[in-house]
């Protein structure tokens, strides 16, 4: 403790629920205040993004063990539902406190949010500090040579290298003073499922919270990372970090994983990583610089893109019942455990906006949902990278094919069989097409088409070209 201060600072935690390089915490404690950290649940700023039912899982297990190591630490964690904007300076006139402490907000509800909070504490002479703790570089910061806003990811990403990611990581701090102040139950929330209870998979797969972040990136970095750069497109094995739930939710600092990274070695996998971990920063960068992103297209001739309207199309999509292997496998595995392999995510999101020609935000709104990392930023960016009509968007024309992909990727077919398992019997050579099987191999596995396992719902070739044709309509 350096600073002078003395009285009560409110900490705000918001996607941020961590003690360690904490930027916010760590500047009201070494400022000298005593600490009163809260965390505001307001769904009604959120809108249309109100948190979808794998993030609340989440939310509920992350507070839960943030609660923990505040209370070990000898401060006890405010919960308050409603409005941020009228909860967060009643608090502070209710506690006397003299400053409030957050993370920097990105999100367009929240950058609204932070400015009537602001308003607020000025007019109550309270101090609003808010630090940069969600993201690598402030999204002002990185700028072409010429000032201007980078629209293309590769440039982006080498400006982010060129200017360098701090190295300083804050340490928790070991003893806080406590504030009393009246919190609402974690179990009153109801962030949790109770019936049906859908959320098996999620508390297998899963801890959420601060001490189970750490231990995922301990876990990366002792191995995979080193075959990151192949490993990563292969879903049938732990190739990948998935820390993105942990960054998500801020258990674990970006500029931590990013340094930790950035120490495990030299080679082409460390490498891949810090690259994904800046297309991440990229999302948030181009959320900040254009705020419609999750409702709108950048590029504005898809704005008229004749997309179809075709519910039963979609519901298969959603339920993994499209009668293509490596899809349903990525549908299922998304519902299951609340998140899905990055190769795969490509794939299912070219089926649906294009063989399917479904609106790319009908898609992200079931991600929403369904994922347990949701991000508003990451969700949207890499919707509109897929569907062709985003920043340094892959072309609309540039279709994958479902089977294609499955052989490649999934070529001794683990994945497959992980997740759809009715058709698991059937031999390597068939397992992406199940519909080019002899009718005595469907036999012995055990299949059959239209009945244990779905027909393809659309015809590869016809889907293409009928949304090549549709692209044709709006290249102008």
């Amino acid at each position: 403790m350096t600073g002078g201060a003395s009285g009560v600072a409110i900490v705000w935690f918001r996607n941020d629920l961590r003690l360690n390089d904490n930027p916010a915490l760590h500047a009201a404690v070494d400022a000298g205040y005593k600490i009163l950290p809260i965390f505001v649940l307001d769904d009604a700023a959120a809108g249309n993004w109100r948190m979808g039912g794998a993030s609340r899982w989440w939310l509920h297990h992350s507070l839960t063990a943030l609660a923990a190591d505040f209370l070990a630490r000898g401060a006890e964690l405010v919960l308050r539902r409603g409005d941020a904007a009228k909860i967060i300076p009643a608090l502070a006139a209710e506690t006397g406190a003299k400053a409030v402490y957050a993370a920097r907000a990105f999100e367009p509800a929240m950058r609204e949010m932070d400015r009537r909070v602001g308003a607020a504490l000025k007019g109550a002479s309270v101090a609003f500090h808010r630090l940069l703790s969600m993201s690598l570089f402030p999204p002002e910061r990185i700028t072409t040579k010429t000032g201007g806003i980078y629209g293309v990811y590769t440039p982006f990403s080498k400006a982010c290298f060129e200017a360098g990611v701090p190295e300083e990581i804050l340490p928790a701090p070991e003893r806080l003073g406590g504030v009393d102040a009246q919190s609402e139950r974690l179990e009153d929330w109801g962030l949790r499922p109770t019936k049906p209870d859908w959320a098996g998979g999620l508390r297998a797969e899963w801890q959420p919270g601060e001490a189970g972040a750490q231990k995922r990136l301990k876990t990366f970095l002792a191995g995979p990372v080193k075959q990151y750069d192949e490993a990563r497109n292969l879903p049938g094995l732990p190739g990948t970090s998935k820390l993105s739930p942990h960054l998500h939710f801020g258990e674990i600092s970006p500029r931590a994983v990013f340094s930790a990274a950035s120490q495990a070695g030299s080679g082409k996998g460390v490498h891949t990583f810090l690259k994904e971990l800046l297309w991440r920063e990229f999302s948030i960068y181009l959320l900040w610089h254009n705020p419609t992103l999750p409702d709108a297209p950048i590029k504005q001739n898809f704005a008229s893109f004749p997309w179809a309207a075709n519910k039963s199309a979609l519901r298969a999509w959603q339920k993994g019942q499209t009668g293509y292997p490596i899809v349903d496998a990525g549908m299922r595995e998304l519902w299951q455990t609340g998140w899905m392999h990055n190769r795969v995510r490509m794939i299912v999101a070219s089926f649906l906006v294009k063989h399917l020609l479904i609106p790319w935000q009908d898609g992200e709104k079931w991600f929403w949902d369904c994922l347990a990392e949701a991000d508003l930023a990451a969700n949207a960016a890499s919707w509109q990278w897929v569907a062709g009509c985003g920043a340094d968007a892959a072309p609309y024309f540039r279709v994958f094919n479902p089977v294609l992909q499955g052989q490649k990727f999934d070529a001794d077919g683990a994945y497959v069989r992980r997740y759809v398992p009715e058709i698991a019997a059937l031999p390597d050579e068939f397992l992406h097409a199940p519909w080019t099987s002899p009718k005595n191999v469907l036999t012995n596995a055990r299949v059959t088409l239209g009945e244990t396992y779905p027909c393809p719902i659309v015809d590869l070739m016809e889907g293409r070209n009928r949304a090549l044709q549709a692209y044709e309509e709006i290249k102008g």
